[in-house]
């Protein structure tokens, strides 16, 4: 295998596809107001109403979008991060992949489901991706940055510096919070909390920083705590089995449903599909969503190699690992479907976002792995705390 050295030099030649593609964005948000006329040039698509941290539409220059069906547009950064990131998600997603170690991993990440662009304007590209809180009435969203550097190896001096005064104690703690909103049930709104607010936490009050995402005004949802514990194992014992990735500056997006579940429910997915069913027949809205679109570029390396150096150990498992991987994929979105339910446990979801520094490795990735048993220690602590107040 080749290593993460010759990937992490790649020379990209900005093609076509490319111009104009600035920007980065997240999973997570609040609620900006777009400028008059740019729902229009947006080509339907709107602002994500629950953002907690990345840019920001209508604060920055770009922000993440969600689509008319529902799904979520995140745009493509400038080479080498864009290319990068929607390079993985190609390898994970890819059709003919019978990688075990990958098919496990998309249990842990949004859908994805190529590229678009909006015909206004085909060479700004987007990742179109699955929308991790689309089941939830009042989704608790937290991102919290995982691994012991922000920075990838290939990183100037100077962002590395940049990096370690952003959060001096990342190395020693192994996560940081970059943001969180959470459902307060005495008042019956949110209350959010941003990077700065991460960025304070020191060793002894990272717990009662990280338990205020859990509180919801009355009572410490530990069944909450609980299940995210559970996510996290999972996500663990992935990172534990591999040797093939290493991430840097990543993220696990926790969500969790806030409304008590003794309040009345109806099924937010059918309510959604309603409304994108609505949307989706007004006749102004057109697309450009196409798997094959291309990014122009030089390639020393890919990451499709990694895939393809397991196809010769991995032939033969092929059509059984695809159907099992599909039953476990089925399986964990209908938990989540259950849990919104009244009367069932929590809805929970935790998944890992942000690819733009992933790079091939030979090695465990013994910085994420640090900061997920970190983050594990302090969730369980949270289990044996007395309700915040």
């Amino acid at each position: 295998m080749e290593s993460s050295i010759t990937l992490g030099r790649l020379e990209l030649s900005p093609g076509p596809a490319v111009v104009g593609v600035t920007g980065a964005s997240r999973l997570s948000g609040l609620e900006p107001v777009p400028e008059r006329g740019a729902q229009r040039h947006m080509n339907g698509c709107v602002p994500l109403s629950h953002q907690v941290a990345g840019h920001k539409y209508g604060v920055d220059k770009v922000g993440i979008l969600q689509h008319p069906d529902g799904t979520v547009l995140k745009q493509l950064q400038p080479p080498p991060r864009g290319p990068r990131e929607m390079h993985f998600y190609s390898m994970v997603y890819a059709e003919d992949c019978c990688d075990p170690c990958l098919l496990e991993l998309r249990n842990h990440l949004p859908k994805y489901y190529g590229t678009w662009a909006s015909p206004d304007n085909p060479s700004d590209l987007y990742l179109k991706l699955e929308d991790v809180t689309r089941l939830f009435h009042k989704p608790c969203i937290m991102d919290v940055k995982l691994g012991q550097r922000s920075y990838d190896p290939f990183a100037s001096q100077e962002k590395r510096e940049q990096q370690i005064r952003k959060y001096p104690l990342m190395e020693e703690i192994g996560f940081l919070l970059l943001g969180m909103r959470v459902y307060n049930v005495s008042n019956d709104s949110f209350d959010s909390y941003d990077q700065h607010y991460g960025r304070k936490l020191l060793k002894d009050t990272l717990k009662d920083g990280l338990g205020k995402f859990f509180y919801n005004g009355v009572a410490l949802r530990k069944d909450a705590v609980s299940a995210s514990i559970g996510k996290v194992q999972q996500i663990l014992r992935w990172f534990e089995s591999q040797q093939q990735l290493c991430f840097y500056a990543s993220s696990l997006l926790f969500v969790y449903e806030g409304q008590p579940p003794s309040t009345p429910l109806t099924n937010p997915l059918q309510d959604k599909t309603l409304a994108t069913s609505a949307a989706l027949q007004d006749e102004h809205t057109e697309e450009y969503n196409n798997n094959n679109i291309q990014v122009s570029m030089s390639w020393d390396y890919s990451l499709d190699s990694i895939c393809s150096n397991h196809k010769s150990l991995c032939q033969q498992q092929c059509k059984e690992q695809q159907p099992n991987h599909n039953r476990e994929g089925a399986g964990q979105e209908n938990e989540t479907t259950k849990g919104a339910g009244p009367g069932a446990g929590p809805a929970v979801e935790v998944r890992m976002i942000d690819f733009a520094h992933v790079f091939p490795s030979d090695s465990h990735d013994q910085g994420y792995v640090y900061g997920l048993k970190h983050l594990l220690s302090v969730l369980q602590q949270l289990l044996h705390e007395p309700e915040l107040h």
